[in-house]
């Protein structure tokens, strides 16, 4: 199965980690996953789009949220590939995995002003949690990414 599919490209993306005032992590959970997996706001990148562009694009289409400060755009990209049984289906078969370029900002708004029943909803719930549970939540392919992204945030607000 993944022979058929090793020559396939990664698709370009962006995450956003989104702190609020008493620095805790936006998550949200998928409405495609039965499970309880949660995830930050993350999407691909346009063709001719920036990276940092597309990161504020794709926080506005998830969850409305415009309000928001840039601190700090992550060193590197992170990669993941996708499990056996999603390769072929999602992104219309294009893709093996992503390459994701991560933004940490800071929420400026309200919570009353977060709006996850958007056109194309992706979510079916959101909430704040600590830093260190956001390996707690994350789907098992992706927990590496992650993983490091909390140590690369750590340093940044710590």
């Amino acid at each position: 199965m993944r022979e058929k599919f090793k020559n396939l490209p990664f698709r370009k993306g962006v995450g956003i980690i989104v702190l609020n005032n008493e620095n805790k992590i936006f998550v949200a959970k998928r409405i495609d996953n039965p499970k309880n997996f949660w995830q930050m706001p993350q999407g691909g990148v346009d063709d001719g789009e920036n990276f940092l562009k597309a990161a504020y694009r794709e926080l506005e289409e998830e969850t409305s949220i415009k309000n928001v400060e840039l601190i700090k755009e992550l060193e590197g990209t992170t990669t993941y590939e996708l499990p056996d049984h999603l390769l072929g289906i999602i992104w219309k078969g294009k893709y093996k995995g992503q390459e994701q370029k991560w933004f940490l900002m800071r929420y400026l708004g309200k919570d009353s002003d977060i709006n996850i029943k958007t056109y194309k909803p992706e979510f079916l719930d959101w909430k704040w949690i600590e830093l260190d549970m956001i390996t707690e939540y994350v789907v098992d392919f992706k927990h590496h990414v992650y993983k490091e992204l909390k140590k690369k945030i750590k340093k940044i607000i710590n």
